[in-house]
């Protein structure tokens, strides 16, 4: 059975992914969740707080992502790293949607709060670290770079499909050239 905290930061994540910062209030959380006014505000006095334990939520929703992807697939090429990556894009931006869009909200939020963004970059280095893995397995000579360069990437990708819908959006292709990029110069230098 889910807590009624939980229930609360699920609706909060709603309202943020599905209508963004400006509508994320005590009361809009409280009506997406079908509670009675003040509830949200009995368990997240501020919004801060409520912003703050919607960071935590997501955290833990992505990482339980990353975590399952981790155990289920072990990519030993850039292509098996790209069409596993074209998965992860494609179901972030139609089946986790809204979640992801709620990530993205909570991206701009940390530009400007110290504190989420802290929370952020611990989550990021854990999710980072899966990435550097991959592609270390996969054939980078500089996972720690490229991790960047990988990420960024991805970030940027799903948050176009997000803003304009492309109905046959399959970025494999795209992601596999670039960790072949990644890739290539240090199997060319292997050769010399």
């Amino acid at each position: 059975m889910v807590s009624r905290k939980v229930r609360l930061l699920d609706a909060a994540i709603e309202v943020l992914g599905e209508q963004g910062t400006r509508a994320l209030t005590h009361r809009a959380v409280d009506a997406e969740a079908g509670v009675a006014p003040g509830s949200t505000a009995n368990y997240f006095p501020t919004r801060q707080a409520l912003l703050e334990a919607i960071v935590e939520r997501i955290s833990a929703a992505e990482r339980a992502r990353f975590d399952e992807n981790a155990v289920r697939i072990s990519p030993s090429t850039p292509a098996d790293l790209g069409l596993a990556l074209a998965g992860f894009a494609r179901d972030s931006t139609r089946a986790n949607r809204t979640l992801t869009l709620a990530r993205y909200a909570i991206l701009v939020e940390a530009g400007s709060n110290e504190k989420i963004r802290g929370r952020l970059a611990e989550t990021g280095d854990r999710v980072n670290a899966w990435f550097a893995t991959w592609l270390r397995t996969a054939g980078s000579q500089h996972p720690g770079r490229d991790v960047h360069v990988l990420g960024n990437y991805l970030t940027g990708l799903m948050l176009h499909q997000l803003a304009i819908p492309d109905p046959d959006f399959d970025p494999a292709d795209e992601l596999i050239a670039l960790l072949e990029s990644l890739v290539a110069p240090a199997v060319a230098s292997t050769r010399t």
